[in-house]
């Protein structure tokens, strides 16, 4: 029972750091002795690299590393300050006083964001107006929480950072004037998000170009809960190069804002209504708009299939559309049947809470051959007839979802011999549909990734009053299959704060499919 002949011995921890470092290995002087006669020459073998090569290796590291390797030695910490063109600072008073010595290390940055919690006090217009002046090259800023920063700060800071290109602004309390001195002074502007600016009241100034005819870079806008925001109307109405607004839990009428934008010369390709007050007239406003490409309807209980119609009938170049009907039943087969006529582009469906039959399903399986993503929820109308047409007759389709829907297995074993191009598979909350039928599926069709409710164990939350796996509300929030429990148990949490009230999984689910898909869909 002797002992076994040893292999070849493993390099212990001291080689191995050694390897890493990449030594000299010496028996002179000038060196450090390591013992047994091992040398290691004191140099610095990154001392070979230019700057612009360090400065690439830094950009692969996160926040953490990057700070600790900015302690290494004062070239490492130059480079880096150099090199950083992120920062993301927390906005409190006490900041001001550390700001010179700050961006004196960091004086190329060009994307700058600025937090405040609610229980501090932000930083003031004196501070804003120093960022502004050492950061002459920025060319994205948000603004959050910032409530200290008035209207005066926002002109100074216009005044030198003519430069910027994205402006994202929430919980604020500046007003109209603000914004107006962030469109006169910043022409490069192209982005524009605005959430909760509480200095906008009933009598603002309106939100405009600075004059009429005068030229603008801005292609995008979006409104986030704003109190009084159809003082942006002038903005909206005469921005001639914007591409996409996006109007979102806006209190008021808005149907007078979108009948100024559909004069029939309006370059925007992309709308997303939700939560709005919005009825036919607006969307009929909408309609007038050909170039419109992308249309989220979504939660507007005064839309029919009246302005359904008018849109399909003139937006014939309409690839995604989301319709969330919210129960109301006002959006039905009829439109449907007018999509399916007239938007023979049409790429990524979304119907959740529309009663959609067999006729209308049909009719777009048919007629819309390049359909790639299809989502289907919350509709009681909806059962095995209508799948199976979908899976005979939608041969471009490559994602489907099916949530809470009247559909039994014999619906989804249609899948197995249909939508041949079919890559994922997601069956949420349909009663009728067992784990079995799943896994019989996935025999049938190894290339094909489907997920369903026994998939998934976790507790359920409520999220508009339906129920959901924790892992799916965190799917939502980190995109990444919902992996993650730590990203279960905050999801769990800002349930039951309400967090998510005004959110659906099947919208957010889809719309990752749809970024996912951009690269591989045709125009």
């Amino acid at each position: 029972m002797g002992q076994a002949p040893s292999s070849t011995a493993e390099p212990n921890g001291r080689e191995i750091d050694l390897r890493l470092w990449s030594p000299v290995i010496a028996s002179g002087g000038g060196s450090m002795d390591l013992g047994n006669g091992v040398a290691v020459r004191d140099r610095d073998f990154t001392g070979d690299l230019p700057d612009e090569c360090l400065a690439h290796v830094f950009q692969y590291l996160g926040a953490g590393d990057r700070k600790r390797c900015s302690l290494v030695c004062k070239r490492w910490l130059f480079v880096d300050g150099q090199n950083r063109h992120r920062l993301s600072l927390d906005a409190k008073d006490e900041i001001f006083s550390f700001l010179t010595s700050m961006f004196n290390r960091f004086d190329s940055v060009t994307k700058l964001a600025l937090r405040c919690d609610r229980k501090s006090v932000s930083l003031s217009d004196e501070a804003l107006a120093m960022i502004s002046v050492r950061c002459l090259n920025l060319t994205r800023v948000k603004l959050r929480g910032c409530r200290e920063i008035t209207d005066l700060g926002m002109e100074e800071f216009a005044r030198n950072c003519k430069n910027l290109k994205k402006f994202s602004v929430g919980s604020c309390n500046f007003g109209a004037r603000g914004m107006n001195a962030m469109l006169e002074h910043c022409k490069l502007l192209e982005e524009l998000s605005v959430k909760r600016l509480r200095g906008i009241h009933e009598a603002a100034e309106l939100i405009q170009l600075p004059a009429a005819g005068s030229s603008s870079s801005l292609r995008s806008i979006c409104l986030k809960e704003l109190v009084n925001g159809q003082v942006f109307e002038p903005l909206v109405a005469n921005t001639k190069t914007l591409k996409t607004l996006k109007i979102i839990r806006c209190l008021g009428d808005w149907d007078k804002v979108l009948q100024t934008i559909g004069d029939g010369n309006s370059s925007l390709s992309e709308i997303h209504l939700e939560r709005l007050q919005v009825s036919d007239l607006g969307l009929s406003a909408i309609s007038k708009c050909s170039n419109i490409e992308t249309l989220h309807i979504v939660k507007t209980p005064e839309c029919s299939n009246f302005g359904l119609i008018n849109v399909a009938e003139r937006c014939k170049l309409l690839r995604k559309l989301h319709i969330d009907g919210w129960r109301t039943n006002r959006i039905g087969d009829e439109g449907l049947m007018a999509v399916a006529k007239h938007c023979l582009n049409l790429q990524e469906l979304v119907l959740i809470g529309v009663n959609a039959t067999h006729m209308s399903l049909a009719a777009i399986a048919s007629n819309c051959g390049k359909l790639e993503r299809l989502a289907l929820c919350g509709s009681g109308t909806i059962g095995d007839t209508e799948i199976a047409c979908i899976a005979k007759k939608c041969g471009a389709l490559r994602k489907f979802c099916i949530k809470g829907c009247a559909v039994s297995d014999l619906g989804i074993e249609a899948l197995a011999v249909g939508c041949p191009n079919l890559v994922k598979l997601k069956v949420k909350k349909c009663r009728g549909v067992t784990g079995e039928i799943g896994e019989w599926l996935r025999e049938q069709r190894r290339t094909l990734v489907v997920s369903m409710d026994s998939d998934e164990t976790d507790a359920t939350v409520v999220v508009d009053g339906e129920a959901e796996t924790a892992v799916d509300v965190a799917e939502i929030g980190s995109g990444n299959g919902g992996g993650n429990n730590g990203g279960s148990r905050l999801a769990t949490i800002r349930s039951k704060l309400g967090f998510l009230a005004a959110r659906n999984l099947v919208t957010c689910t889809f719309r990752r499919w749809s970024h996912n898909d951009n690269g591989s869909s045709s125009t």
